[in-house]
């Protein structure tokens, strides 16, 4: 059995002045303010676009990230309905065969030290789900079938495409004290890369 920490891969090469520049062209259409387009005006723009409210501008472009998580997590992510979704199956995915190592890979809780009680029985039960997992598969149990004893810190891939406006109400959402402590641990992390490769748009999101 592995136990890994969850992360994040952005598919998309972004480039976030560009991203504010096509914005910025598409926004002005609805003000028939095309004229005051310059090098410097696309960042000034979309501040304040956000700012009134008019966040439906913003929909016109999209990023992609695929998010390594828990199935727990997972199915809060998916609860997102303006998006596109594509995750790792448990139907499909053998996870008794060579490819996977012959082994389940689950996230390591975020909320339990390693020395713990809880921990340690955390860890015992992942490891007897493991082995009935794989002594169902040895039974002649589909994978689709064995499945129904996996646990929800199961590992999982989830490739998750958003519009900017999502991605808005995504991490309005998920990087709330309110949040679960898991979901949080990636939302948090994703939101600064984001910040990152894009002036303006997340600046207003704090956590």
């Amino acid at each position: 059995m592995r136990v890994i920490r969850p992360g994040y891969e952005i598919l998309d090469e972004i480039d976030g002045h560009e991203m504010l520049r096509k914005i910025e062209k598409i926004g002005r259409v609805c003000y028939k303010s095309e004229d005051k387009i310059t090098e410097q005006s696309s960042e000034r723009f979309v501040e304040n676009i956000i700012k009134s409210g008019h966040e439906s501008v913003i929909e016109h472009e999209k990023i992609s990230v695929r998010i390594i998580c828990d199935r727990g997590v997972s199915h809060e992510i998916v609860r997102h309905r303006i998006a596109s979704y594509s995750q790792e199956s448990t139907r499909y995915c053998n996870y008794y065969k060579d490819k996977f190592g012959k082994e389940l890979t689950v996230i390591q809780p975020i909320f339990w030290d390693e020395s713990s009680e809880e921990y340690k029985l955390w860890y015992k039960t992942m490891q007897n789900i493991e082995d009935s997992y794989n002594k169902l598969i040895e039974m002649g149990a589909k994978p689709q079938e064995a499945r129904s004893i996996l646990p929800n810190s199961l590992k999982t891939e989830i490739v998750v495409s958003m519009n900017l406006r999502e991605w808005r109400h995504f991490f309005k959402l998920r990087t709330s004290l309110k949040a679960h402590p898991q979901m949080r641990e990636v939302a948090c992390d994703l939101l600064d890369e984001f910040k990152k490769r894009i002036p303006v748009i997340f600046d207003d999101i704090m956590y």
